[in-house]
């Protein structure tokens, strides 16, 4: 392999048809033979006899893909053959059993004493293999769709302490595994840095555009229009000839009508999803102003007409308001079906086109001045994340004449392209460097890539020139999606 990587002198066939040839000198087995798996308990809240004692323990949601969330560890009760044979060591890897299955990290001992809970599989190496080497092939698997195929064959995932033993891996010798680890460390440590500069700067540009929106919703373009107290803290000053209401007070006028998806027992359910059909919108399919209707639900028109409300039309205003609230976008003035569907965690603001126009609060909606609203309202719920109808009323607004609402919303559309811009180049930034981060470590640990002369980079500056380079390379050396050949004789064709 020509570039920046080499590959191995000599390859052989794995034995595994989505992983094909591998180095002549690697072994292809099973993950049992060169780890220990121990499944963790059931959930104890009560002692049962006096040796028991109450201890911290780890959950699948404590396994995140970032590595361990230790923020929210909760104990249990664990008899004296408990803590022998469940308590963590630094170096185990810890691998989700439920959840999100599959999601796996090292324990290095960050609490004194720590256990498992029976959504959680503890790998322990024999045979001086290296723990991180299998943590590097865990998140292989993981990231190439393997895990999430066998475990899906039920209708809840469990990646079950058999399964765990069952999974085809490869091991280098353990001094080539340390060199391997120790690579994937030192990359994806410079691959995460430049992630989160990248990340910084996103929510550096979201801020910037949030303020030029802000300022232009509350003040106006002209500052030299005379100014009066709003009456709201929050709020200040706003031009003299704008009217501040709430949202209560213009759906009681008429000219606007707010309403969210259908609830209750007429709801659509999974089975009734359809690939062709009127989009089925929920709060993850409004993202920064857009709606995604490629990834969303569907379901017929024949029931969709069956339901009551949620029956969103070309131009409303959509607002999430349940689980991520505050989320805001407009629905494009032409779309090829005659509504969109809203689920109970979405509501439509249809403006009255006479007084007000929807773009203009589009915008207002995505301003300091709701979004601080929106916290303080959601707060005083039972119900964190959450701002049902009702809540809603209480909202305030700015409303300028219509003909100032148009060039506001004209202004702001020119102003914000920039950041919008900006913010696309920047989060295609961080979906190539997390492509080429998952891709180097696929190229690593299947032996695409040959590393044993690898030596570390003092420097921690990166060429961008290079990334590009080193991902296709890497990109390019991943073995095939298992997908695509199946995994029904991988299984039987690996040795001890």
């Amino acid at each position: 392999m020509s570039g920046k990587y080499q590959a191995y002198p000599v390859y052989k066939d794995s034995g595994v048809e989505w992983l094909g040839r591998v180095p002549q000198h690697w072994r292809a087995t099973q993950t049992k033979y060169g780890y220990t798996i121990v499944l963790g308990k059931m959930l104890q809240t009560v002692p049962k006899t006096d040796m028991d004692l109450l201890k911290p323990y780890l959950r699948a949601a404590n396994i995140q893909p970032h590595g361990l969330d230790l923020d929210d560890v909760k104990k249990m009760w664990f008899s004296p053959n408990e803590r022998l044979s469940l308590r963590l060591e630094a170096g185990d890897v810890l691998i989700s059993e439920g959840g999100d299955v599959g999601r796996s990290a090292i324990w290095q001992s960050e609490i004194p004493e720590c256990y498992i809970q029976n959504a959680v599989n503890r790998a322990r190496s024999h045979k001086s293999n290296v723990p991180n080497f299998l943590n590097y092939w865990l998140k292989m698997i993981k990231a190439s769709g393997f895990i999430d195929i066998i475990c899906n064959k039920s209708t809840i995932p469990h990646y079950t302490a058999e399964k765990v033993e069952a999974t085809p891996i490869l091991l280098p010798p353990p001094e080539e595994q340390r060199t391997i680890a120790a690579f994937l460390d030192h990359e994806t440590a410079r691959s995460d840095r430049l992630i989160e500069k990248q990340q910084r700067l996103i929510e550096l540009l979201k801020e910037k555009r949030q303020a030029v929106i802000s300022h232009a919703v509350t003040k106006g373009l002209d500052p030299n229009v005379p100014m009066k107290d709003s009456g709201v803290e929050w709020l200040g000053q706003v031009p003299e000839h704008w009217c501040v209401t709430s949202i209560r007070n213009l759906v009681r006028s008429g000219n606007l009508e707010v309403q969210d998806g259908n609830h209750g027992e007429l709801h659509p359910v999974a089975n009734e999803y359809v690939d062709v059909g009127i989009p089925f919108l929920m709060a993850n399919n409004i993202r920064d102003g857009k709606i995604d209707t490629n990834r969303c639900k569907r379901i017929t028109k024949e029931r969709a007409d069956q339901l009551r409300i949620g029956f969103s039309v070309a131009g409303d205003m959509l607002l999430t308001h349940k689980g991520t609230v505050g989320e805001v976008a407009k629905v494009p003035e032409q779309i090829d079906e005659p509504y969109w569907m809203l689920t109970p965690q979405v509501t439509y603001y249809r403006w009255s086109p006479r007084f007000y126009d929807s773009s203009y609060f589009t915008y207002q909606f995505q301003s300091k001045a709701i979004a601080t609203q929106l916290d303080i309202i959601s707060a005083m719920q039972s119900t964190r994340s959450y701002v049902g109808l009702i809540a809603q009323g209480a909202l305030i607004v700015t409303v300028p004449p219509i003909r100032e609402q148009m060039q506001i919303q004209k202004e702001l559309f020119r102003r914000t392209n920039k950041f919008n811009g900006l913010l696309s180049k920047a989060s295609l930034m961080v979906k190539f460097l997390q492509e080429r981060r998952t891709a180097l470590i696929s190229a690593a640990v299947t032996g695409k890539i040959d590393v044993r002369n690898w030596q570390p980079n003092t420097s921690t500056q990166v060429a961008e020139s290079d990334l590009p380079m080193a991902a296709e390379q890497a990109a390019e050396a991943a073995p095939a999606h298992p997908c695509a050949h199946g995994t029904g004789s991988s299984m039987n064709s690996v040795t001890r």
